[in-house]
Formats: C-alpha cells, sequence, structure tokens
C-alpha cells in the first residue's frame, strides 16, 4: 500500500530532502491527522518526545536543588528554613523568571536558524544571549546584595531577614552561573540535542547532595556551607555543558563584523526584551496573588492552603515543563524549514498529548481530593481548606495543558511581545482587581483569590489560542525564512570584505 503525501513528507523530512513539502500546506490540522492516520501521529510525537522527556527530567532535577537545600536547612532550624525559603523567593525565583525570559529569544532564533539549516548561526545567537544574561545578571545583584532591607522593608521578621540576606549573598555566584547555563540549554534544546543535559543537571543534583551533607553536617558550616555546595554545583553543571558542546559538538566562537554584531544585538535584544517581558508577567502574577491572599483573614489557614495547592500545581506543572520545551523547538524549527502546515500540526499534535497527560492528573485530584492534604498538613482546618480547593486545582491543571500551545506558538513564532501585552491586560488589569472583589467584597477568601487570578489566566488562554487558531502558517514561515535569509546575505557581505 502507498504511503500518504503527508507521510511521504515526514519521511523525506528524516532524510533530509523535503522536496515535497506542498501536501503539508493543502491541509488543514484534522484533515492532516486522518491522511496521514496514526503513523504520521506516532512520527511527530517522537519528535516531540525526544525533547520533551530529557528536559521534563532535567526541569525535576533542577527543582530539586533547591528543594534539598530546603530539606536540609530544615533539619538546623525553623528559622534557617524559613531564611532559606524567603530568600530563594526573593533572589532566586525573581532573577530566575528574568533569565528565563531573556533567555528564550534563543527558543525562537535558534530553532529558526537551525530548522533554515544555518547551525553556524546558533553559535552566534548563544554567544548575544551569553553577553545579554551576565550583563542582566550583574544588574540584578543588587537584588542578593541588598536583600536584608529589602526584606525589611517588604514586613519580613527581623531575624528571618538577617539571615536570608546573608544566605541570598553568599549564593550569588550561581547567579553567573544560571547565566551560562541557559544560553547552552537552549543551543542544544533547538537541535534537540537533550539527553546528556538530563545526565549532566542529575550528576549535579548528586554532587549537589554530597556537599550538602558534607559542608553542613561533616563540617558544621551550617548555611554557609549549604550556600557553597549550591554555587559549587551549579556551576560545575555550566562548565560540564560548555565543554559538551565545545569538545563533542565542535561549537567555536564566532568572529563578526562590528557592524553586523551592533544589528544582531539589538535585534536580539528586542526579542529578549519581549520574551522576558511575557515570561514575567507570567510569573510575578503568582507571586502577587500570594500577596494578596496573606492580607486575607486567618492569613495562616489562606496562606497555607493555597501554598499546598500550588506546590502540588508546580509538580504537576513539571510534566508540562518538557511539553512547552518540545513545542518551542518544533515550531521554531518547521517554520526555520518553511513547512508552515507541519508547524500547524506540530501544536496540534502537541495539544491533544497535553490533554492526555491533564487527564490523569485530574482523576487524581478528584479521588484523593480528602487524601492527599493529610501529607501536607497536621491540622485538620488546612486540610479540610485544602479539600476545599481541589476544584480550583483541577482548573488550574486544565488551563496549564493549554500552555504548551500558547508557547510553542508564541515563542516558536516570535510573538512574545504581543502575549506579553496579552498578559499584562488579563492577569493585571482584569485578575488582580478580581482577586480583591472576590477575595476580600464576596469573602471566598484564598478560593476567591485564586479564582480571580484564573479567570485571567483564562481570558489570556482564550485570547492566545484564538490567535494561533487565526494565524496564517504561511506568513510566519515566509518571516522566518526572511530573517535566516538576511543573515546569509550578511554573512556573504561580510566574507566578501575578508
Amino acid at each position: 500500500m502507498e504511503s500518504s503525501p503527508l507521510l511521504k513528507h515526514i519521511d523525506d523530512e528524516e532524510e533530509g530532502n523535503g522536496d515535497d513539502q506542498e501536501a503539508l500546506k493543502e491541509h488543514p490540522p484534522l484533515k492532516e491527522f486522518k491522511e496521514g492516520g496514526w503513523p504520521l501521529f506516532v512520527r511527530e510525537s517522537k519528535k516531540i518526545w525526544r525533547v520533551a522527556g530529557p528536559i521534563t527530567l532535567n526541569g525535576f532535577f533542577s527543582y530539586a536543588l533547591n528543594s534539598s537545600i530546603q530539606i536540609f536547612a530544615g533539619h538546623l532550624s525553623a528559622v534557617e528554613l524559613s531564611a532559606v525559603s524567603t530568600a530563594f523567593l526573593v533572589t532566586t525565583n525573581f532573577p530566575t523568571v528574568v533569565l528565563i525570559g531573556l533567555g528564550s529569544a534563543l527558543d525562537t532564533l535558534c530553532g529558526q536558524a537551525f530548522g533554515a539549516g544555518q547551525v553556524e548561526r546558533l553559535a552566534v545567537y548563544m554567544q548575544l544571549s551569553l553577553i545579554i544574561l551576565f550583563l542582566s545578571a550583574l544588574l540584578m545583584s543588587p537584588v542578593y546584595i541588598f536583600a536584608t532591607p529589602i526584606l525589611r522593608l517588604l514586613g519580613q521578621d527581623k531575624e528571618i531577614a538577617v539571615l536570608a540576606g546573608k544566605f541570598s549573598v553568599r549564593i550569588l555566584p550561581q547567579l553567573f552561573a544560571m547565566a551560562m547555563t541557559f544560553p547552552v540549554q537552549k543551543y542544544l534544546q533547538a537541535q534537540s540535542k537533550v539527553s546528556l543535559l538530563t545526565c549532566i543537571t542529575f550528576g549535579g543534583l548528586l554532587l549537589h547532595v554530597g556537599l550538602l551533607g558534607m559542608f553542613v553536617y561533616v563540617f558544621d558550616w551550617g548555611l554557609n556551607g549549604a550556600a557553597a555546595a549550591y554555587n559549587l554545583s551549579s556551576w560545575a553543571v555550566s562548565i560540564a555543558q560548555l565543554v559538551y558542546i565545545i569538545v563533542w559538538h565542535n561549537f567555536a566562537w564566532t568572529k563578526f563584523s562590528l557592524s553586523s554584531t551592533l544589528n544582531e544585538v539589538w535585534s536580539f535584544l528586542k526579542l529578549s526584551l519581549a520574551s522576558a517581558m511575557m515570561f514575567c508577567m507570567d510569573g510575578w502574577n503568582m507571586m502577587v496573588m500570594m500577596v494578596i491572599t496573606g492580607l486575607l483573614n486567618n492569613p495562616a489557614i489562606a496562606v497555607g492552603s493555597l501554598s499546598i495547592c500550588m506546590n502540588i500545581n508546580i509538580w504537576i506543572n513539571m510534566l508540562f515543563f518538557g511539553i512547552n520545551a518540545a513545542s518551542c523547538v518544533r515550531v521554531s524549527n518547521e517554520l526555520g524549514s518553511g513547512n508552515a502546515k507541519a508547524a500547524k500540526y506540530s501544536i496540534f499534535v502537541i495539544g491533544l498529548t497535553s490533554l492526555a497527560i491533564a487527564f490523569p492528573c485530574l482523576v487524581t485530584i478528584l479521588v484523593t481530593r480528602d487524601y492527599f492534604p493529610v501529607l501536607f498538613a497536621s491540622s485538620e482546618e488546612l486540610q479540610r481548606a485544602v479539600a476545599d480547593m481541589a476544584h480550583l486545582l483541577m482548573a488550574s491543571v486544565v488551563l496549564s495543558s493549554i500552555q504548551p500551545i500558547i508557547i510553542g506558538a508564541s515563542v516558536g513564532g516570535g510573538w512574545q511581545g504581543i502575549v506579553a501585552y496579552i498578559n499584562f491586560l488579563c492577569y493585571y488589569i482584569l485578575g488582580i482587581p478580581l482577586q480583591f472583589i472576590m477575595g476580600f467584597l464576596l469573602h471566598w477568601n484564598a478560593k476567591g483569590t485564586w479564582g480571580g487570578m484564573l479567570c485571567g489566566l483564562l481570558l489570556q488562554k482564550l485570547i492566545v489560542s484564538a490567535i494561533v487558531w487565526k494565524t496564517n502558517w504561511k506568513d510566519e514561515a515566509i518571516k522566518a525564512s526572511k530573517r535566516m535569509q538576511l543573515w546569509v546575505e550578511q554573512k556573504d557581505t561580510i566574507d566578501s570584505q575578508i
């Protein structure tokens, strides 16, 4: 039996020809699925999970780095645990969101460059990202250095603020390790070469736990030892990744002219800032909700129940973390290679995959809603409050399952600026007022603040999903091709001048 034109296109793409692309450009995703059938869906899924699987594990291991410090600190004293947790909230979450946002410009540019066959362009983009992220880390250093007065200004307990400030200063080197880690990860991620990244991060986690045990318990260095272990393990991961791309991927620092560098920096910086705003609008939304919840009556129960639900939500979101990354890679690769409908079909498969992941999570929450709170709290009042918010946790999981579609389309296509404005409108103009109305005026307490935030999330998902649905993907592929063609013309001009 002869294979369908769509299946032939996938075969050609994997073999490197890609000559027969018209078949994939003439059908909407549902018809593509009907024509290509299960084999086409499986092949696209394999491409997605080739990236998503290792990146998901990498996310779990990276999150465990921070969690392990809090576990060790919790065995020192309650005050030191609070200090470490507070330090991470101020000195790690805030800069990490900014660096992830700035670095996500590489998802767009490196992914499209790799799809267009301009592999040497990836090195240029990675170098520019390293420069921008290192400068950004330097500019954000005062947040670490002045953590104590910042925390005191926010009303934090003096003893906790002082300890958190000292710990923050000591983990400042880790900020610059992150600035190196993100560009290298994006460089490899755009090429779907992420398996060894997971091994390196896992090795860093083992090293981190070993150093924590030695510094905290054997040498009795307390939080100073925890900070030293965090810095050493973070830099070990960053250096190992850099050595990996230099030795095994023949990475070389690319030379380019001053005029082309300035043009590239300006274009790259605009996309990086747009990406940072998109991610910051999203990441800070959760922090604002926690602050508002802390103003409610009986804040211990309100914040405690919300924190438990958010903790579960974060772990579930880790399942979508790899899908988000794979979505960026697949969409940007296909747009860069000019395969508009292939990018659209990839989003279709990613959407189905996300919903398939969300379904068992929803069932688990529904079945265990009266039992899982016991794992996190001994207070019966707090347990009842958490169980009473299970339906909101389920709604949050459903909205999270839509996120890979939005991230893949916006980052893969380079729409970060548009989505940043939409995030600001939905989260801060609509969501925050609704949190006050539902939490305070309607007296729904923590359910009200979370419900208000979810309303903003829902509107954001609806607007961006409508944009994705209406997008002319052929035009997006043309834009990506023009961007890559401009690089070729600049390179030819520079080569002729040498």
